[in-house]
C-alpha cells in the first residue's frame, strides 16, 4: 500500500472561517458561563446592544484600518464649508485635486483646529486651500482655507468611518477582520458576563484585554517612518 510523502500536508486549502454574529454570541455566552439552553430573547437583545457598544469603543480607540475609506467632495468657487457624512469619526489624510485636461494633480492639505481657524483675519480670502478644519458636529462639516478660487476641482480625504451596525438577523457577520474575531468574542463574553454572570466577568476582563491587545498590534500599516529635525532656526549668524 502506497503512502503519501511525509512532506505533504492535508490542509483544506480554504479561508472561509467567518462566523456570523449569532454563532459568536452563542460562543461568547458559553465563555461567560451561560448555557445555550438558558438563553432567552432578552439575552440576545443584550448581546446586540453589547456588540454595538464594543464597535463604538474600538472605533474610538485609534484607527481601525478596515474602516478607512476615501471620500470626494466637488469644490465650488467661493464656498468654504461643505457637509461631511455623519458616520465620519475623524478625517485623516486630505488633499485637493486640480484637473488639467486629462491629468489630475493632487496637493496635500493639513488639518487645523477651531482655534487656529478662528485666528485667520480674512476667512473669505480665495486661493489654493492649504488647511482644513473638521467641525465634529452631529452633522459634521469641513471648512477649507483659503476658500477655493475655482482652480481646484475636488477635495479628497481619507477618513475613519463608523463601523456597520451589528445585527443578529440572518446570522449576519460583524464588520471586523479575521484577526479580530477572538478579541470580539472575549469582549462580548465579558460584557455579557457583567449582566448575566458577574462572578465570571472578573476572570474574563484580562483575557479580553489580552486578545484585544494582540489584534490591535496587527492593525497597523507596514511602512517606513522618517523623522527629519529642522535645526537651522536655532542658529543665528
Amino acid at each position: 500500500m502506497s503512502q503519501a510523502p511525509a512532506n505533504v500536508t492535508n490542509t483544506t486549502g480554504t479561508y472561509n472561517f467567518a462566523p456570523g454574529m449569532g454563532e459568536t454570541v452563542l460562543y461568547s455566552y458559553g465563555i461567560a458561563g451561560v448555557k445555550r439552553t438558558a438563553l432567552t430573547q432578552q439575552h440576545f437583545e443584550d448581546a446586540r446592544m453589547a456588540s454595538g457598544m464594543i464597535m463604538g469603543r474600538w472605533g474610538s480607540d485609534g484607527v481601525n484600518l478596515w474602516s478607512v475609506d476615501l471620500q470626494t467632495i466637488q469644490l465650488v468657487q467661493g464656498q468654504a464649508t461643505y457637509q461631511v457624512p455623519a458616520n465620519t469619526v475623524v478625517m485623516l489624510d486630505m488633499y485637493y485635486t486640480i484637473s488639467s485636461g486629462t491629468a489630475q494633480i493632487d496637493r496635500i492639505m493639513l488639518p487645523v483646529s477651531r482655534t487656529e481657524y478662528a485666528s485667520y483675519p480674512n476667512k473669505q480670502q480665495q486661493g489654493a486651500p492649504t488647511v482644513a478644519w473638521f467641525d465634529r458636529l452631529l452633522s459634521p462639516t469641513v471648512t477649507l482655507w483659503p476658500v477655493p478660487n475655482g482652480q481646484q476641482a475636488y477635495f479628497k480625504y481619507y477618513r475613519l468611518r463608523q463601523t456597520q451596525d451589528s445585527n443578529l438577523a440572518n446570522n449576519a457577520n460583524v464588520e471586523i477582520p479575521w484577526y479580530y474575531l477572538e478579541a470580539y468574542a472575549f469582549a462580548l463574553a465579558y460584557r455579557l458576563a457583567l449582566i448575566w454572570n458577574p462572578d465570571r466577568a472578573i476572570s474574563l476582563k484580562p483575557q479580553a484585554d489580552e486578545s484585544y491587545g494582540i489584534a490591535r498590534n496587527q492593525n497597523t500599516e507596514t511602512a517606513n517612518f522618517y523623522v527629519s529635525p529642522v535645526i537651522n532656526g536655532y542658529w543665528r549668524q
